[in-house]
């Protein structure tokens, strides 16, 4: 069984409100030293095999359609054993 992890985040140039608000947070909380924050999202996905080129494939395009915003945000994909 294999599992592949898409990770979601706002394009750089994208506003991120979430990311702000907790920078702003960790600073009042006294960690200091924290440039910026950009909050994103993680999917885990369990493969019932192994990860083929073509299952790849098809994770990748469910990640540009389904799991992410093409137009505000970038996703990278990777396989975990």
């Amino acid at each position: 069984m294999a599992r592949v992890v898409v990770d979601v985040m706002l394009k750089p140039e994208i506003l991120d409100p979430q990311g702000k608000a907790v920078h702003g947070a960790l600073n009042r909380l006294g960690f200091d030293g924290v440039a910026a924050v950009r909050q994103g999202k993680r999917f885990e996905i369990e493969l019932e095999g192994i990860a083929t080129p073509e299952v790849v494939a098809e994770i990748e395009r469910a990640a540009s359609t389904l799991l992410s915003n093409p137009v505000i945000e970038d996703f990278s994909l990777r396989v975990e054993p």
